[in-house]
């Protein structure tokens, strides 16, 4: 049924890819504060003074965003089958997985040899947003094997 707890966690992980797509991921600023290094799910921004900058598009931020609400939104409207929302809550804990791992790996690895190696930068509500769909797709998946638990106990007793 739609109104369980799962469906709430579900819409949470929905809500939190928006967020995580909407708002700033990361930001480093320079100790001069000339130059300055955002990464958002559209593009990674290195900003090497007033005039010049380089960005550098990702795409598969959003593609892998986009999927992840997509399996969800379908997952909610499968509370027929407990077994397929399952797997589907599977899916997306790799998905959200990997999208953590591309986050990390642009965070540490490819923006920490721009500028300031010692200085890491700052998360933004972005980043938060993506750890919230991942706890929250957690917490439904559990759920949803909790009720899966439950019918078939209560099939056992008939």
């Amino acid at each position: 049924m739609l109104q369980r707890i799962q469906t709430i966690f579900l819409a949470i992980t929905i809500i939190g890819m928006g967020v995580f797509l909407s708002f700033p991921i990361w930001t480093k600023i320079a100790v001069d504060g000339i130059q300055k290094a955002d990464l958002t799910a559209l593009k990674l921004t290195h900003q090497l003074n007033a005039v010049q900058s380089d960005v550098q598009p990702l795409y598969y931020f959003i593609i892998l965003a986009i999927l992840v609400a997509l399996v969800s939104a379908y997952a909610i409207f499968s509370f027929k089958n407990r077994t397929l929302q399952s797997a589907l809550c599977a899916v997306n804990s790799i998905l959200l997985t990997v999208i953590i791992g591309l986050v990390i790996y642009f965070t540490y690895y490819s923006t920490a040899k721009l500028f300031d190696a010692g200085n890491p930068g700052e998360y933004g509500i972005g980043f938060y947003g993506l750890v919230a769909a991942m706890l929250s797709n957690v917490f439904a998946n559990r759920f949803i094997r909790k009720d899966e638990k439950t019918v078939q106990q209560s099939n056992r007793f008939r």
